[in-house]
């Protein structure tokens, strides 16, 4: 009867402290996140993406993708974050250890040797062992134990904490393939920016060659005294200045290669390439799908949704520090002054067993500040998410728009480098018949020039633009 009283004591007061230390906890504010985005980015509502689409059959060029694939393996940046992501795997292994037992097991020899005129002295040396044996002097002691200790996770604490370091390990294998999908993003760009600046310099020679043909036709108008020694100059001047630029952009291509090297992991090298094939490059037809769809595709998105669902449970595992903390710890083995009697069961045997339930009362801030800090994490979470996905459809919004507009500057721009082609030819035959002045000429020169250069500058813009939106679409990583 009095144990069944005990027992109902002991429990009364165990819920009481419960309910006391749960009524002490801070309240906090809490703030839901807002998945939702329109419906569509245009009056268009097609789910075909080409962000599902694999990066090597996105991109044909044989080069590109020779120097995506190296990429991939020899990196340093993307290396560093595929350790970062073998560190998040071990934390779940570490904190998955901390809800199980706990057992060690130790041996441990010792010598003592009590005072003689002391309590424990006069007693070792009158107490008989067994057949007149008494205590040696000093006395040895032998012993092998073997301990456990456990923390029995009521509050699902550790369970938590391990669920949590479970999706941080996940976010960061999504923030690598956030990091690949950049990384082929901006190889590519790179790669169509060198073959840009092959065209500029063939186009500037191109430009040469025609403004030398003209020089030597004032010279040959000079002799004949139809013009003066100045459109000779202008002339040469502006060959000079064509000539300058293109070691201006040799220099270009030769950061450009070296950024290219970089990324791929090696030192600097030529980048194969095929820069005749540039100007009948088409732009890729991309399809933007739904703006739903950014929510799987995205590999950012991915990411800060995983580390908001972390934050989330790391608030519960402060949360969790307020409760009481159930331990259970036991012992078990030998021990002796005589390596005879060591294993002699059950008398030289010792073991003991103990639970004790602890729990903060006085002086909680250190708690209260770590639940605080988690709390305003999990919020600030909260909003990162919703900040990338705003982003996302910001940033797929400006390259559907960009894409359709370099379209129309692309053929509005190649109409005029037709026109000023023609031109060229026009402008030098009135100037030898005496119908133009060498200033036409060579403003009309300069002009196509301008032109052509621009057009090439498009065309790099409309590649660039569509790997822009296949990365935005969150293609590559796949």
């Amino acid at each position: 009867m009095n144990t069944m009283r005990n027992k109902i004591i002991v429990k009364l007061l165990t819920i009481s402290v419960v309910l006391l230390i749960n009524a002490c906890i801070p309240s906090l504010v809490s703030k839901k996140e807002n998945k939702l985005v329109p419906a569509a980015y245009n009056t268009i509502q097609d789910s075909v993406n080409t962000a599902k689409e694999k990066w090597n059959n996105f991109l044909k060029d044989p080069f590109l993708t020779a120097l995506i694939d190296t990429s991939l393996k020899n990196n340093q940046e993307l290396n560093i974050i595929l350790q970062e992501i073998a560190i998040a795997k071990n934390e779940i292994r570490a904190r998955k250890g901390q809800y199980l037992p706990f057992v060690n097991v130790g041996v441990g020899v010792g010598l003592d040797k009590s005072a003689r005129y002391t309590r424990a002295g006069a007693v070792d040396e009158n107490v008989e062992i067994a057949d007149g044996k008494r205590f040696p002097q000093p006395l040895p002691d032998f012993l092998m134990l073997a301990t456990a200790s456990w923390e029995i996770d009521i509050w699902k604490k550790l369970r938590n904490a391990k669920k949590s370091a479970m999706y941080s390990y996940l976010a960061s294998t999504e923030g690598k393939n956030f990091m690949v999908t950049n990384l082929i993003a901006e190889i590519a760009s790179s790669y169509y920016e060198l073959m840009a600046f092959d065209n500029l310099i063939e186009t500037l020679q191109k430009n040469i060659d025609i403004q030398q043909n003209a020089l030597e036709t004032v010279i040959m108008e000079k002799n004949a005294a139809r013009v003066t020694d100045l459109a000779v100059r202008r002339f040469e001047a502006e060959i000079a200045k064509n000539k300058s630029r293109q070691f201006l952009i040799t220099q270009q291509i030769i950061e450009t290669e070296n950024r290219i090297n970089f990324l791929v992991g090696r030192f600097p090298q030529t980048i194969a390439r095929n820069s005749q094939v540039f100007n009948e490059l088409a732009p890729e037809t991309i399809y933007a799908g739904i703006p739903s769809q950014l929510l799987d595709n995205r590999a950012d998105i991915r990411q800060t949704e995983l580390e908001l669902s972390a934050a989330k449970l790391d608030v519960k595992v402060t949360k969790a520090n307020f409760y009481p903390v159930f331990n259970i710890t036991a012992g078990l083995g030998y021990q002796a002054f005589n390596t005879q009697y060591f294993l002699t069961s059950p008398k030289s045997m010792l073991y003991n067993l103990a639970g004790s339930l602890v729990a903060p009362l006085i002086n909680r801030n250190a708690i209260k500040a770590s639940y605080y800090s988690a709390s305003a994490r999990q919020i600030e979470a909260v909003y990162n998410y919703e900040r990338t996905i705003l982003k996302a459809y910001t940033e797929v919004a400006n390259q559907q728009a960009k894409i359709n507009n370099l379209a129309g500057s692309y053929n509005a721009k190649a109409q005029q480098v037709e026109a000023l082609g023609k031109s060229i030819n026009i402008s030098i035959n009135l100037f030898k018949s005496a119908r133009a002045d060498y200033v036409e000429v060579l403003l009309t020169q300069r002009d196509a020039l301008d032109a052509k250069m621009e057009l090439i500058e498009t065309k790099k813009n409309q590649l660039n633009a569509t790997v822009k939106m296949y990365q935005v679409l969150g293609g590559g990583w796949r």
